[in-house]
């Protein structure tokens, strides 16, 4: 197969400049079965092709750290010879060079083959990883590499989704001022008798109060996208989409989505607690105070993530977990107002009333906390 393959490609396709030594380039080629040659891969095509190809130049003198980020099942070959199955959508790092070492190559060029077997493979997602070194290795005098986590985060989906929450929350506050009054006005928030105020008398039951759980499910989706620059690190989201097809605009998308669902169908998960518990009274009042603290909150985020924009290039690490334990704090914050207001109407030393807010409010929070803050 591989002295066809050979045979087959195109003049164009054989010459790789020598400055591309240890490099992934955007040269792909396909098999193109009615010539049985290698073509250009053009993305987008109609090309039905389970494989894609690439020849390389490789050193086994120096690194070729190949980062990952593909579907189950997929594999790659170098000259035919099986390097790598994907058990799982997730993100590797393969060192070509050393799966080089024992292979001939063909005039100074090796066949690197990726393969599925029941789809095209997403080839966006195999870029070169930088290297630097880091550990002079004292017993071997040897350099050890270390790859580069944090990648120049493209901003221009940041800016274009915060000028979009701007003017969300201006078309709100203009169309309707006495719920933006309610809800963000802060003797509001302190009172407990505001929560029969307004659409908090009802939430989630008209189109307003669905706008504004919809603005702060997209501030707070823009907030952890920013957090977490490096797709391949999420792994929830790796479990649903490829990698490869995912971008910032969709990230943000996808957790609004997410954020938005979760507190339509929290109201139904109190519901359902309340009724193995016996206390289906509490829950309109918790359910209220659960959409008011989080909605108020959620006013800050677009600050939050201008200052993240603004220094993460500079103080990464700092900024990382500033806007870490500013996610937590909102949900924290969130947890202990709805504690403070079902006290108000039963005291939550009582045993029974603690276990329900425990399952209802505690523990949801552990689980969200581990997926969106501690999980990556």
């Amino acid at each position: 197969m591989l002295a066809l393959l050979l045979a087959s490609q195109p003049v164009a396709a054989q010459v790789l400049p020598l400055d591309q030594e240890n490099t992934i380039t955007a040269d792909w080629l396909v098999y193109k079965g009615n010539t049985n040659q290698l073509v250009p891969y053009v993305a987008g095509s109609n090309v039905e092709s389970h494989a894609v190809h690439q020849w390389l130049r490789i050193s086994s003198e120096n690194p070729f750290p190949v980062s990952l980020s593909v579907q189950e099942g997929v594999c790659l070959f170098l000259n035919n010879q099986l390097l790598f199955v994907a058990d799982s959508t997730a993100a590797y790092t393969l060192d070509l060079s050393e799966y080089a070492v024992g292979l001939k190559p063909i005039d100074g060029k090796y066949l690197l083959t990726v393969w599925h077997p029941e789809q095209r493979p997403a080839i966006s997602g195999i870029r070169n990883t930088e290297t630097v070194p880091t550990v002079v290795a004292r017993e071997q005098d040897q350099v050890a590499y270390k790859v580069r986590v944090r990648e120049t985060i493209n901003l221009s989906p940041f800016i274009l989704f915060m000028l979009l929450i701007g003017l969300l929350y201006g078309a709100l506050k203009n169309n309707y001022p006495s719920d933006f009054s309610s809800l963000y006005n802060i003797n509001s928030f302190l009172r407990v008798s505001s929560l029969e105020e307004g659409f908090l008398s009802k939430p989630i039951s008209s189109w307003s109060s669905i706008l504004f759980v919809l603005v702060f499910s997209l501030s707070l989706s823009l907030l952890i996208a920013a957090i977490h620059t490096e797709m391949h690190n999420v792994r929830l989201f790796n479990q649903i989409f490829p990698v490869s097809a995912a971008d910032i605009s969709t990230k943000v998308l996808f957790y609004t989505v997410l954020i938005f669902l979760f507190i339509l169908l929290k109201y139904l998960f109190l519901k359902m607690m309340a009724f193995i518990f016996g206390l289906e009274q509490i829950v309109q009042l918790q359910y209220r105070e659960f959409v008011r603290t989080i909605l108020f909150l959620g006013i800050f985020m677009p600050f939050i993530v201008l200052v993240y924009l603004a220094f993460n290039a500079s103080m990464p690490d700092l900024i990382l977990f500033f806007s870490n334990v500013a996610v937590a704090l909102v949900l924290i914050i969130t947890v202990i107002r709805v504690f403070a207001t079902v006290n108000t109407k039963a005291p939550v030393q009582n045993l029974h009333l603690f276990s329900y807010l425990c399952a209802t409010e505690v523990i949801p929070l552990a689980i969200i906390l581990k997926l969106i803050v501690f999980n990556f």
